[in-house]
C-alpha cells in the first residue's frame, strides 16, 4: 500500500481507519495533497471528490445525519476552508458529527503575503467541538542522526497524534465537528512504500448518565400533582425512543404530547400538527380564556430544535411553573424558565421515571384532543375548497410519497407547509433546524441519498434549490434520488410575514421576485425533468414520478406567486370556527 512521505498525513488517516471513520470527501487542491493520496490509496477508505466545499460540507452532513456516525472533509489552505462554515454551524446546533481535516501552510509563512493562506488555526472556534492545531513535521531527505533534531521530531509526531485522537473522540463522544488544521512544508506529493503506520490510540470515553428512583422521586411527586402536563418532541431520529414510552404517556388523562413532522415518532393519541391547534386560537376575538386552558403546569420536552414558531410564542407568554428537559448534551432554555436539565438518554429517563408515575384524573388531555379532532376536520373542510397554490400542491404531494422513502424537507416555507399535512408513517423525515438555513438542503439530500438504503424524496422551494444547485455537480447521485422544487418564484415566506408587500422595494430585496426554471440546471447536470402548473398536472406526474428510472428526476411545480400568502392565511382563520 502506498502512503505519503509525510508522518502526520499518515497518521491522520490512520487514527479515522482506527476509529470507523471511512466516508471521506475531498475536495481538489494542492497544499491537501498529503491527504488526499493518503486516503485515496487506503482500502477502507471509501473517497468522493466534490469541488464546491460549501455543498461538499453539507453533502458530508447528509451522510453523517444517516450514519450516525463521523464524516470526514479534507480540503486546500485558504478560503477553501471559509466556505465549510454554514454546515459546520448546522452540525453544531443539529449534534451530526464532522470531521474537518484542513491543509495549511505551516506557521511562519501566515500573514507574510504567501497565497491561498489566511490565518486558520480556531477559525471555527465558536462553533466547534474542538480544534487541533498540529505542528508541521519536517520530512528530511536522509535520516537525521542529530539527537536534538530526532527528540525535536517525535515530540511533535506524539503532540500530533494525541491532538488528532482527541479531535476524532470529541467527534464521536460529542456528535457534533471538530477541526483538524495539519500545516505541510513542500514537496507534498511524495509517496512511500511497505512503512510502518502505528500512531498513539486513545479512546473514546462514553459517560451514560443514569437517574437513580431517589433522585427522581421529587419530580415524580411533582408530576404526580400536576393535571396540565404538556410533552413536545422536536427534531428526533427515527425510532429514537422506545414506542412502550409512548403508549404509556398516551394513557395519562393529564397529558398532551406535542410532535412535528421531523419528530419522527407516531401515536393516533398525540397531536401531530401543532399549529392547526395554536394558530386558531391567536385569531379568536378572546384568545385568553383557551391559552389559559393550554397552559401547562408542567412541560416536557426532548429532541433537538422545534419548527413551531406558534407553539414558542406560547409558552414564552404563558408559562409552566416547570420545565423539564431530557438530553445527553444540553438544554436550551427557549421559553424562558428551563427548571431541569435531565442529562440522559430519554429511554434511560424514562425507564426509571415512569415506574414512578401515576394517572391523573384530568379533562385536560380529552378537551385538547376533541379539539384536535375538530381541527382535523376543518383541516379537510378547507383543503377541499382552496384554489391552486402551495399549499393545494402540497396536499396533493403529501398521500402520493411511497411507504419507506426518506424525506428531506427545505427549510423556510417547505417545513411549514409540511407541518400541516398528515404523511405515511413509515417515512423518515429530516430538516436542517439546527440553523434553519436555505443554503445547504440540496446538497444535504445528496449526502443522505448516497448512503441511504431508502429511496430519497427532497422537497424544497425555488430559492433554496437555485442556491444549492451545485449540490447535483458530483457523480454520486443515486437514481432513484427524487427532487420536487415548489416553485413560486420567489421567497414567498415574505409574504406570509408582516411587510408592506406588492412594492417594488418589496419585490427586489425581500422576496427576490426571479423567473429561473429547473430545467437548464436539470439539463446541465443529467437529471430528468418535469413540472406542472396546476392540479391536474401534478396528479399526472405524480402516476410515474417515482417509477423506477436511470438517473435522478426533478418534478418542478409552479405555483400562483400572489396567492399563496392568503391561501395560508384565511387557513387559520377557517380553522378557528
Amino acid at each position: 500500500m502506498k502512503y505519503s512521505k509525510i508522518p502526520v498525513a499518515r497518521s491522520v488517516v490512520a487514527l479515522c481507519v482506527a476509529k470507523n471513520i471511512h466516508h471521506v470527501i475531498i475536495s481538489p487542491g494542492s497544499r491537501n495533497a498529503p491527504l488526499t493520496l493518503g486516503f485515496t490509496h487506503h482500502p477502507e477508505i471509501k473517497a468522493y471528490s466534490l469541488v464546491d466545499e460549501r455543498s461538499a460540507a453539507f453533502h458530508a452532513l447528509g451522510m453523517a445525519q444517516q450514519l450516525q456516525q463521523p464524516v470526514a472533509l479534507v480540503c486546500s489552505s485558504g478560503s477553501a476552508l471559509l466556505n465549510y462554515y454554514p454546515a459546520i454551524a448546522e452540525a453544531f446546533y443539529s449534534d451530526i458529527p464532522l470531521v474537518i481535516i484542513s491543509a495549511d501552510r505551516p506557521i511562519e509563512r501566515i500573514d507574510i503575503g504567501d497565497g491561498q493562506t489566511i490565518r486558520q488555526k480556531n477559525v471555527f472556534e465558536n462553533h466547534i467541538l474542538y480544534s487541533a492545531n498540529l505542528h508541521s513535521e519536517l520530512v528530511l531527505d536522509q535520516i537525521t542522526t542529530d539527537p536534538k533534531l530526532q527528540q525535536k521530531q517525535f515530540e511533535a509526531q506524539k503532540h500530533n497524534e494525541r491532538e488528532i485522537n482527541l479531535a476524532l473522540n470529541k467527534a464521536i463522544e460529542g456528535k457534533g465537528p471538530v477541526h483538524i488544521n495539519v500545516p505541510f512544508y513542500e514537496p507534498l506529493y511524495d509517496l512511500v512504500e511497505n512503512v510502518e503506520v502505528n500512531p498513539l490510540q486513545i479512546l473514546p470515553e462514553f459517560k451514560e448518565r443514569t437517574y437513580t428512583g431517589k433522585q427522581l422521586n421529587t419530580y415524580a411527586d411533582t408530576w404526580n400533582k400536576a393535571k396540565r402536563k404538556m410533552v413536545i418532541v422536536g427534531v428526533a431520529q427515527p425510532n429514537a425512543i422506545e414506542q412502550r414510552f409512548l403508549d404509556e404517556l398516551a394513557q395519562d388523562d393529564s397529558v398532551i404530547f406535542f410532535t412535528e413532522t421531523t419528530s419522527n415518532i407516531h401515536h393516533p393519541d398525540f397531536i401531530t400538527r401543532i399549529d392547526t391547534v395554536v394558530g386558531p386560537i391567536e385569531r379568536e376575538a378572546d384568545p385568553e380564556e383557551l391559552f389559559r386552558k393550554l397552559q401547562p403546569e408542567i412541560l416536557l420536552t426532548f429532541g433537538g430544535m422545534i419548527v413551531s414558531k406558534k407553539i414558542k410564542a406560547f409558552l414564552r407568554k404563558y408559562q409552566p411553573q416547570h420545565h423539564w428537559h431530557i438530553d445527553e448534551k444540553k438544554a436550551y432554555n427557549t421559553f424562558f424558565c428551563l427548571n431541569k436539565h435531565f442529562e440522559t438518554d430519554v429511554n434511560s429517563f424514562f425507564s426509571n421515571f415512569l415506574p414512578l408515575v401515576r394517572n391523573q384524573a384530568s379533562d385536560y388531555g380529552e378537551f385538547w384532543k376533541k379539539i384536535w379532532k375538530k381541527r382535523q376536520d376543518r383541516h379537510e373542510e378547507y383543503m377541499d375548497e382552496i384554489p391552486y397554490s402551495d399549499l393545494k400542491a402540497m396536499q396533493l404531494v403529501a398521500p402520493e410519497v411511497p411507504e419507506n422513502y426518506m424525506l428531506q424537507l427545505g427549510n423556510s416555507s417547505i417545513i411549514r407547509y409540511a407541518q400541516l399535512f398528515k404523511w405515511k408513517e413509515t417515512l423518515r423525515i429530516f430538516c436542517n433546524r439546527g440553523t434553519s438555513g436555505i443554503d445547504g438542503s440540496v446538497s444535504t439530500a445528496a449526502g443522505a441519498a448516497c448512503v441511504s438504503i431508502e429511496p430519497t424524496l427532497l422537497i424544497v422551494g425555488d430559492l433554496s434549490f437555485f442556491y444549492d444547485s451545485n449540490a447535483l455537480w458530483n457523480n454520486y447521485l443515486p437514481s432513484n434520488f427524487r427532487i420536487i422544487v415548489l416553485n413560486n418564484q420567489g421567497g414567498g415566506i415574505f409574504r406570509i410575514l408582516p411587510g408592506n408587500k406588492n412594492t417594488e422595494n418589496f419585490d427586489t430585496y425581500f422576496e427576490t421576485v426571479h423567473q429561473l426554471k429547473a430545467k437548464p440546471v436539470c439539463e446541465l447536470y443529467g437529471l430528468e425533468y418535469a413540472f406542472a402548473e396546476n392540479s391536474l398536472d401534478i396528479k399526472k406526474e405524480m402516476q410515474s414520478f417515482f417509477n423506477p428510472s436511470e438517473r435522478p428526476k426533478l418534478l418542478e411545480i409552479f405555483t400562483p406567486r400572489k396567492l399563496n400568502d392568503e391561501v395560508l392565511l384565511e387557513y387559520f382563520n377557517f380553522m378557528k370556527s
